[in-house]
């Protein structure tokens, strides 16, 4: 068994390493996550793989199957629990400083089958809004201080 991830009660959040658009969001969200509340990890990571098999993802060795962004609350912890889609970026809005809990708090009037058709139609044109990328972006140290 390998080492399970520690990150204390901070939400991980696993995304597609060769996605553009995933890059720049999760870019974004390190960028405003000045509570230190988040951690994240390319979907083809050795240290989630074992989470992903836990929760029965099957991700393919290029990291692309995996049409949506993960967030794991309590990572290796007794009450560890998946969120994905919409649910998933509402939660990383409610973790963010002002006035993202704002946002997070008015989209969930939203149904969550519309928001999760929204998610959905943008996944599924992802690589058209921003191109796949063969290699891992350049990070900033402040970036880098939020990976796996």
């Amino acid at each position: 068994m390998a080492n399970p991830i520690q990150i204390g009660d901070r939400l991980l959040v696993i995304f597609d390493g060769q996605c553009g658009l995933c890059n720049g969001a999760v870019r974004w969200f390190a960028r405003h996550d000045r509570l230190d509340r988040l951690r994240f990890a390319p979907s083809d990571s050795p240290k989630v793989a074992e989470l992903l098999t836990r929760h029965s993802i099957a991700v393919a060795s290029t990291g692309t199957d995996l049409e949506t962004i993960l967030v794991v609350r309590d990572a290796g912890g007794a009450e560890e629990r998946l969120l994905i889609r919409s649910a998933a970026v509402l939660m990383l809005l409610q973790e963010l400083p002002s006035p993202w809990p704002m946002l997070s708090a008015a989209l969930a009037w939203i149904p969550k089958s519309v928001l999760d058709l929204a998610y959905r139609l943008i996944a599924r044109w992802r690589y058209h809004i921003r191109k796949r990328q063969d290699r891992c972006p350049v990070l900033t140290a402040q970036e880098r201080f939020h990976f796996l």
